[in-house]
């Protein structure tokens, strides 16, 4: 019997990447939960998942039209174009975009160049559904190339001067040692190009591992669907290290003989190949290596060296297990081994105050990691938040990379900045980036759901720091509101605003990113002496545009209500001949002003106060007594009001006025004039003070 030493290495990065592990992670979630669903093409290009999701009731559609209206899209991984969401938002349909975060940080480069009217170049398949999913994100002029000789063509027939800026990008499965080579070949063209490298880092590693791995092997085996772009792109990588490379689809395919025959195997899998397809394919090898005649001598069992493979695919120690009880200190999970699983509740979430029947139910089937087992009483203790964790780790590293909006919620304050709970990781906002202005209470942020891009996301040893920025989001939610008020702003329309300061001469509104000041005069028909006796900070207040200054861009506000004009309420309610209780506010020489209304203050002529000559109006009358008079005229234009005590006296007490009396203009005023030649007043403030 011959005997050989056999050697079987699996790549650590085969299976689901990222993307494609949230995307089913996602559609799994909505068929869970009980929706229908479908998604828009495969989810992925593997179609015994495919299969395996149709049996589950989710089916692919070909185009939007073809889904139902009670039905849940999902946008699979590689995108689609603006057009494509347009349509479905037009549609009314319910939708889930489960977009690759990388493939998305593509759509926003593109969307960038699209504003400057900059050229673009993509280095991809141009028949693939990202990259026709990234041209749909495109209005700028965008081409194509495939390999470093497609390039050259493209340069030789695209009207591009050579020192023209262009921005150049890759689909995220782009061979890392053909984008290389482009680019050195581009830069000596395009001398002013921005260059991307928007390769998937997770691709880029599982291509070098796969490389290596045949490199060192007599056989390698690549696991994946035929149709898959990183699949092929695999099996090239390796046939060409490896002359015996195999590309099979199922374990069904895989060819016992080669196995029994080679002395070191290599196994790798696309990003689309579920790890229950790895794990076939291993567990048949394992069956033809103790059947074949040849004796196995390793430094490790093939069991354990399986074992050791499939704890790689399984993220190490991670364990699937059913939830069978629970009870207020800890869930009973069954894991399908002899021992009694057991989660302590401070293992369910990052959450202290959340109780486990809040986070898990009965039956429930959780992904978990095993933190300690105790074989003398058969129990294995579990964790299902450092699971929860990683994974949002895993997910939060990824959209650093993108400018993607984030939603999370506040928990707390701490030192220089407050805390964000997303996807139970905690995600710390510096002061400087919490708030819109760096006078705002991060207090008050506690407890709501906020919007904010990472910035940061980083780990030294066990240290993970993931920071982020409310303020950035803040800053583009107000540029936005800013384009769209100055677009359709004009004098006249009505806006509600808050109040955010208080000056002497007005108060500063916030009208949604654009301020607008209410003078003091536009705050009260009648006089006040600061803005802080009608509104205050904080206040919500319907407003209106009195003028726009186009070059200065600010904006005069009215507040006062047209209805509460006290001249209107005069000329409706008080016309002349009506009898008022008036109360004197102020004396001069020539008579005394009284209020007939608030806001209005009307004068009684020294000969109009009396039946007899008097010498000065203090003799008769004094500043807060109420008196009885007639409004005798109202001029509205000049905004005067003369009132008379002296026609309500009896008339047979009553006696002529002095000639030069007679003669004086009876006049009156909102206000006490400040001269005696000049007695006029008004509501309305001089040209000169609005202006200021």
């Amino acid at each position: 019997m011959n005997t050989q030493n056999t050697k079987i290495t699996v790549a650590k990065t085969a299976g689901f990447c990222f993307g494609v592990n949230r995307a089913v992670d996602i559609v799994y979630d909505l068929l869970d939960e009980g929706k229908k669903v479908c998604t828009l093409g495969p989810i992925i290009h593997n179609m015994e998942m495919v299969r395996e999701l149709e049996e589950r009731g989710c089916n692919a559609v070909n185009s939007v039209s073809e889904c139902p209206k009670d039905t849940t899209i999902v946008v699979r991984s590689h995108g689609v174009s603006r057009a494509v969401m347009e349509e479905i938002s037009g549609l009314g349909l319910d939708c889930v975009d489960a977009t690759c975060p990388f493939v998305k940080k593509i759509h926003n480069i593109v969307k960038k160049a699209s504003l400057e009217n900059t050229p673009v170049i993509i280095a991809g398949n141009k028949d693939h559904p990202e990259v026709k999913g990234i041209i749909g994100h495109c209005e700028s002029p965008c081409y194509t190339f495939n390999n470093e000789e497609e390039l050259l063509r493209l340069i030789d027939n695209i009207p591009l001067e050579k020192n023209s800026d262009v921005f150049i990008v890759s689909q995220t499965t782009f061979s890392k040692k053909e984008w290389k080579k482009c680019i050195k070949t581009a830069k000596k063209v395009y001398t002013n190009a921005k260059i991307f490298d928007t390769i998937c880092k997770a691709t880029s590693e599982r291509q070098e591992e796969a490389d290596r791995i045949a490199a060192e092997s007599d056989l390698m085996i690549v696991i994946g669907d035929r149709h898959s772009s990183n699949t092929a792109k695999l099996y090239d990588i390796c046939s060409k290290r490896c002359k015996n490379t195999c590309l099979i689809e199922t374990a069904q395919e895989l060819d016992k003989s080669l196995v029994s025959i080679s002395r070191s195997i290599g196994v790798t899998a696309g990003a689309s190949t579920p790890a229950r397809i790895i794990k076939e394919v291993l567990d048949i090898m394992s069956e033809e290596i103790k059947s074949s005649e040849t004796t196995v001598e390793t430094t490790e069992s093939f069991e354990e060296m399986l074992e050791e493979s499939l704890k790689n695919l399984n993220t190490n120690e991670r364990v699937k297990g059913v939830v069978i009880s629970i009870a207020p200190n800890e869930v009973i999970v069954d894991v399908g081994r002899k021992q009694s699983g057991f989660i302590p509740a401070d293992e369910l979430s990052n959450d202290p105050s959340v109780k486990p029947e809040d986070v898990v139910k009965v039956g429930d089937e959780l992904e978990l990691l095993i933190m300690k087992t105790n074989d003398v009483e058969g129990t294995i203790m579990l964790s299902k938040r450092r699971v929860d964790a990683q994974k949002g780790w895993e997910e939060l590293k990824a959209l650093a990379e993108t400018d993607e909006i984030l939603t999370g919620k506040v928990v707390s304050v701490v030192k220089g900045g407050v805390i964000v709970m997303y996807n139970d990781n905690r995600v710390f906002i510096p002061a400087s980036q919490a708030t819109a202005t760096k006078d705002e209470s991060l207090d008050d942020l506690v407890g709501q759901e906020v919007k904010f891009r990472l910035i940061e996301a980083s780990q030294r040893g066990r240290m993970r720091r993931v920071v982020g920025s409310i303020r950035a989001v803040l800053r583009e939610q107000r540029a936005a509101q800013r384009a769209e008020f100055w677009e359709n702003c004009e004098v006249g329309k009505h806006y509600t605003g808050t109040v955010k300061s208080l000056t002497s001469y007005g108060a500063f509104v916030d009208l949604g990113g654009v301020f607008g000041m209410i003078h003091i005069s536009e705050l009260s028909w009648t006089h006040i002496k600061n803005p802080s006796e009608v509104v205050s900070v904080g206040d919500q207040v319907d407003v209106y545009i009195k003028d726009i200054n186009e070059e200065t861009k600010k904006i005069s506000l009215g507040y006062k209500d047209p209805d509460a004009n006290p001249w209107e309420i005069l000329r409706r309610d008080y016309p002349v001949d009506t009898v008022v209780e008036a109360t004197i506010v102020g004396l001069t020489t020539f008579g005394a002003f009284a209020n007939v209304i608030p806001g209005i203050d009307g004068l009684i002529h020294i000969s109009q106060i009396a039946n007899k000559r008097i010498e000065k109006p203090e003799d008769v009358l004094s500043v807060g007594e109420k008196v009885q008079a007639k409004i005798i005229a109202i001029d509205f234009d000049k905004k005067r009001v003369s009132l008379s005590i002296r026609a309500l006296l009896p008339t047979e007490e009553a006696a002529p006025a002095p000639a030069e009396e007679a003669e004086e203009e009876v006049v009156a005023s909102t206000e006490s004039p400040a001269v005696e030649e000049d007695v006029v007043a008004s509501t309305e403030t001089p040209a000169e003070e609005a202006a200021e």
